[in-house]
């Protein structure tokens, strides 16, 4: 929390330092407003001068006006403040999170990440705006009304300030009470926006299997915690209005009795209970006002915290110094690599070892889960190996900078992602890719077909996730995509299964054409995908079980001839 006050709050002091002293002298005009009106009562109107009394009564209206008018002023500065910080908070947490390695993003998760750009960086929100307007107000109002009410009667002051330790003791405690379970239930927050973004992105899934009422009770379960928790924050939290509210009232009533007794010993005046009472009212509101903000700052505390984590993260891929290198003929090489995702439990890829030239083909098959799309994570460094090395051009993927390394690769992911906005755009992403190369990746990924049918081609706007496009559609323009800046490696992950034989078969023949010197790597299903590619690996359980040509693999390797019979027949 610390880290965010000092980073993205210091730029503003000298603008907040305007806005305090804005909002300090409009809460001091309110402090004068029931001091002057005791003084008009006792004084003024015993007088009977006319002047005076308009005179002191034209000045507490002068004093309202200066209250509101500054408090609004300071109030305005506050919101613009603590906008402008959030918003940089945001921004930053956006990058750090653009930045995160897998690993990373799989320890945080997807909907915890989602969680702290929304809800969290909201309640920061909520807490750096009522700080502002708030943190001085409240303190001056409980202080000085504290300060005023002994100039004007310190026996009925002595039992206001009897009340406020009680006060301070409960609304600390709570507070001390209330962060860690804020921090459980944004946990349970995150959760809940688990389910729920994989309910609605497999909902035709759910519907196609009649489990409406299955994942409805999962998702009430879920609900049910969150509602718990926030019951129970609610609870702890509800102590502090109540028990301030009995214990000003009894110090209220403590000090009109003390006042009664004054007033008919001839001590005190009736003026000075009437403002005994006003103050009463205003310190009354400051702590409601206090511990209100008690439970925003607890609220933020939580978040901030878990904001702090994201941002303060050490990046895990930085780049090393790896002087061991390796021949240069080969594009891509793996040597000796081992990986697991859980660091401590079984390997997901087991002492895999190959070499592949450049503007040579290597196919991937196996089963699912046999480490196919591992090795694609492990080649563009989405993961640092356990044991071994991965080359690429003769250098370990962990001495590239990341921009360097990923600027050599094109790649389709086995699930991809077309985004809401136009084709052109979906294609380039924001690379500097002009018209003519659009147009040839377009031309070779078989995508011009269906895009010079539409009215506006390229420049027609894709619905979220490419809904306006058919499967086999949207696979040709993710593979556009990956041919649009010519990369050195180009990855086809399962990019295909949504392709019609022909097509398959027209789009690996146009790439051998036309990106003669780019390294392919294909990962399939179909043994007709990559039965021409130079070299076939075959995984097993993350182990590498066969590798050769189609031709050497159905004499060498069982489990490939199984796969190309049962799919291209004898």
């Amino acid at each position: 929390m610390k880290y965010i006050i000092w980073k993205y709050m210091k730029p503003y002091f000298p603008r907040m330092g305007v806005g305090f002293l804005i909002k300090f002298i409009g809460t001091i005009m309110d402090l004068c407003i029931p001091y002057i009106l005791a003084y008009i009562i006792d004084t003024v109107i015993l007088s009977g001068d006319r002047r005076l009394i308009f005179g002191w009564g034209t000045l507490m209206i002068v004093c309202s006006l200066f209250a509101v008018s500054f408090n609004i002023i300071a109030n305005r500065m506050a919101s613009r403040v603590s906008g402008d910080a959030t918003e940089n908070i945001r921004h930053d947490l956006f990058a750090k999170t653009m930045q995160l390695s897998n690993a990373q993003t799989d320890f945080y998760t997807k909907p915890s990440l989602i969680s702290r750009m929304t809800s969290d960086t909201y309640n920061l929100h909520q807490m750096l705006g009522r700080i502002q307007r708030l943190g001085v107000r409240a303190p001056i109002l409980l202080i000085g009304g504290i300060c005023v009410t002994f100039t004007l009667d310190y026996a009925m002051a002595c039992v206001l300030l009897a009340v406020l330790p009680m006060l301070a003791f409960i609304t600390v405690y709570v507070s001390r009470r209330s962060i860690p379970m804020f921090s459980g239930l944004q946990e349970a927050n995150d959760r809940f926006v688990r389910m729920v973004r994989e309910d609605i992105a497999g909902i035709r899934v759910i519907k196609a299997l009649s489990k409406t009422a299955y994942e409805t009770e999962k998702f009430q379960a879920v609900n049910r915690e969150v509602v718990e928790r926030e019951r129970k924050n609610g609870m702890v939290m509800a102590v502090i209005n109540p028990s301030m509210n009995i214990l000003l009232n009894l110090g209220l009533v403590g000090v009109i009795l003390v006042g009664a007794y004054r007033v008919n010993g001839g001590t005190s005046e009736v003026g000075k209970i009437l403002a005994f009472t006003t103050y009463f009212t205003i310190i009354l509101n400051a702590m409601m006002s206090i511990s209100k903000m008690f439970t925003i700052l607890s609220k933020a505390i939580a978040s901030g915290n878990r904001i702090c984590h994201v941002l303060e993260a050490e990046d895990d891929m930085s780049v090393m110094e790896v002087y061991r290198e390796g021949p240069e003929e080969y594009e891509i090489c793996f040597d000796h690599v081992t990986f697991s995702y859980l660091k401590k439990g079984e390997a997901n890829i087991k002492d895999l070892s190959f070499r592949i030239k450049k503007g040579e083909t290597l196919g991937i098959i196996g089963e699912i889960g046999s480490g196919k799309s591992t090795i694609i994570n492990l080649m563009m460094r989405m993961y640092d190996v356990d044991e071994g090395r991965v080359l690429i051009a003769g250098k370990d993927v962990r001495s590239y900078e990341a921009s360097e390394l990923k600027r050599k690769f094109g790649v389709v992911f086995q699930n991809d992602t077309i985004f809401e906005d136009t084709i052109a755009e979906n294609v380039t992403l924001g690379r500097e890719i002009g018209s003519a190369q659009l147009q040839e990746a377009l031309l070779y990924a078989r995508a011009s077909e269906f895009v010079s049918d539409r009215e506006d081609k390229e420049s027609e706007a894709l619905n979220i996730k490419g809904a306006n496009l058919s499967g086999g559609q949207k696979q040709r323009v993710l593979i556009a995509r990956a041919l649009a800046a010519r990369p050195e490696i180009l990855i086809l992950d399962d990019s295909s299964s949504a392709l019609d034989y022909r097509t398959d078969a027209e789009l690996r023949k146009g790439i051998r054409e036309h990106f003669q010197d780019t390294t392919l790597v294909i990962v399939a299903q179909r043994v007709s995908s990559i039965r021409n590619a130079d070299h076939i690996l075959v995984l097993e359980d993350g182990e590498p079980i066969g590798y050769g040509t189609h031709e050497e693999l159905m004499e060498s390797c069982e489990v490939y001839s199984e796969i190309s019979r049962s799919q291209m027949g004898a």
